[in-house]
């Protein structure tokens, strides 16, 4: 890589567009996470224990991925399980009609 004109150094131009990229990725996981949380409450809000039950693996792994790759903390993804798992708990305590 040349050198530019401008006077900014290669190795920082490069840093630029590799945290552009990362931030992108990064952008994008959460809002995965995001909707699997909203997707979720809802579901628990109509107090269908079926697909709440079918849809909090799939949560977890999104969750654990995400601590993984570090994009947010390991805590983050375990408090944020931890709620999953209090509003299936909650709505398994009082099963009420839909």
């Amino acid at each position: 890589m040349a050198k530019l004109k401008t006077g900014r150094h290669t190795s920082a131009i490069k840093a630029w567009r590799k945290s552009e990229k990362l931030a992108s990725k990064n952008r994008g996981i959460k809002s995965k996470i995001h909707d699997t949380s909203k997707e979720f409450t809802t579901l628990v809000g109509k107090k269908d224990m079926d697909n709440v039950q079918k849809m909090l693996p799939k949560a977890y792994a999104l969750l654990d991925k995400a601590a993984k790759s570090g994009t947010i903390h390991w805590k983050a993804a375990a408090r944020k399980k931890s709620r999953l798992a209090a509003k299936v708990k909650s709505i398994a305590a009082n099963p009420s009609v839909k």
